[in-house]
């Protein structure tokens, strides 16, 4: 604690221990700090399944009830990754790669308006099988997707078709071209895309059919959806990043207090714990340590149930993710559902993993999942075995910290991918170093190396 450093980070969230890895890779003197005995804050994973009893303050049931209780990682905020997406990127970007093994989901799925569950096409040939939509919809919505496929939106004049305007046109304007229909729009922008609301309709197309591609590639990446998931959890990413601070240099302290920020003429100087004072110039932490920097944005609700069986309506599948889109429900915010099973080691092999999770509105967050918990539990009602229910604050950094020279990231949101996530680190990466992270500028990894980190 005696000693100067370039960068304190406090807490060893997902976030943090991603930029706590950057930073150390920069060749920066790095104090990690948590005032827990685990890594992961809110990201972490629950092992054994006790924890997760144990955590929600509800009795632990008899160890024979779901199996090994060592078999379980269970996850409080689970996300998926896109297999093209920014956290893969920034995994190979900083070689984390080689500490983790992931698994592809078997399936992405929407909640059609008649409560039916169907596959999110991606490619053509999905496009035409699909039965979210009629015959000619499917003619519309394949030469939209060809389309974004093969769009060069950094060179518009570049491309074949002339008569979209991409410096100009909104997303609606792009969707009235192709002339698809308010369905195909919503799974589109929001099971596709994986927009959380309806406001990038009146934004310029360029975004959307950037987003449109990268689910595209992500699927034909490794085939049978476009999300990838960590062996054991969630919480082995955290403790990769920080294996990777800690490769170059950086130091860590759990179980480590952390009873006042210390300023001087409106900066940071240093941390203190106790009688004992690290000095710094810049601090990155969760919203937890400075709540008097944070401002609350509203509230998050989950619901993390064990099951029995599989979903009915998803070809089989062990491993997913549904969306329900918002305006199928007259909501401003989207719900998402995730399911894991053993193949992600998560689970016993007798049970499996679901999760509900959604912005709340009103006053009765647990009744808004409730769509959501009727497609876990099934047609007959009896596949959710347990059932827990937490309701977090979502919080954001009132200022850029660039005044006190203490960057402060957003809390979790309800969505279940890390797009988001990465662009907060991103975000404060730029704002702390004054430098963009270019991860188009990292290291090639070929397919042996790819076949050998993944488990396709």
């Amino acid at each position: 604690m005696d000693e100067e450093y370039d960068v304190i980070v406090l807490g060893t969230g997902l976030k943090e221990c991603i930029l706590s890895g950057l930073m150390s890779r920069d060749g920066k003197k790095v104090l990690h700090m948590d005032r827990n005995s685990y890594y992961g804050g809110e990201s972490a994973s629950l092992t054994p399944l006790s924890q997760l009893f144990e955590h929600f303050e509800k009795p632990v049931p008899p160890a024979e009830k779901y199996g090994r209780q060592r078999d379980w990682n269970v996850d409080l905020i689970p996300k998926f990754l896109m297999a093209n997406g920014k956290l893969v990127q920034l995994l190979v970007y900083t070689g984390v790669t080689k500490y983790l093994e992931f698994k592809s989901l078997d399936g992405s799925y929407v909640r059609k308006s008649d409560g039916k569950l169907a596959k999110v096409p991606a490619d053509e040939k999905e496009a035409l099988a699909s039965s979210l939509m009629g015959l000619f919809e499917k003619r519309r919505f394949k030469q939209m997707l060809v389309y974004a496929q093969e769009a060069d939106v950094d060179n518009p004049s570049a491309n074949k078709n002339k008569k979209v305007d991409l410096d100009n046109w909104t997303s609606s304007q792009f969707y009235g071209h192709f002339g698809v229909d308010k369905n195909t729009q919503d799974f589109t922008g929001h099971a596709i895309a994986l927009y959380l609301n309806d406001d990038y309709l009146e934004k310029n197309c360029k975004e959307l059919i950037k987003r449109i591609k990268l689910y595209s590639q992500s699927l034909t990446r490794y085939g049978k959806s476009p999300y990838l998931y960590p062996l054991y959890g969630l919480g082995e990413l955290p403790q990769g990043f920080a294996r990777l601070s800690a490769i170059y240099g950086g130091t860590y302290m759990l179980a480590k207090t952390v009873d006042e920020i210390v300023m001087e003429d409106g900066k940071v100087v240093g941390v203190r714990s106790g009688d004992e004072v690290a000095k710094t110039k810049m601090i990155i932490c969760d919203p937890s340590y400075v709540p008097h920097k944070v401002q609350k944005t509203g509230k998050v609700v989950r619901a993390i149930c064990i099951l029995n069986g599989k979903l009915d309506g998803v070809n089989n599948s062990e491993s997913l993710q549904i969306i329900i889109p918002q305006n199928q429900l007259n909501r401003r915010n989207d719900i998402y559902i995730c399911v894991l099973s053993h193949q992600q080691c998560v689970t016993s092999k007798t049970h499996y993993l679901g999760i509900v999770s959604t912005t709340v509105e009103t006053s009765n967050p647990e009744a808004e999942l409730q769509i959501g918990i009727d497609i876990l539990n099934g047609k007959d009602r009896n596949n959710i075995e347990d059932k827990f229910i937490a309701v977090a604050d979502m919080q954001e950094p009132m200022d850029d910290g660039k005044a006190d020279n203490i960057y402060v990231s957003t809390s979790y949101d309800s969505t279940s991918h890390f797009q988001t996530t990465c662009e907060d680190v991103i975000n404060i990466y730029r704002r702390a170093t004054g430098n963009e992270m270019d991860l188009t500028k990292m290291p090639h990894m070929d397919n042996q190396d790819e076949e050998q980190q993944c488990a396709q």
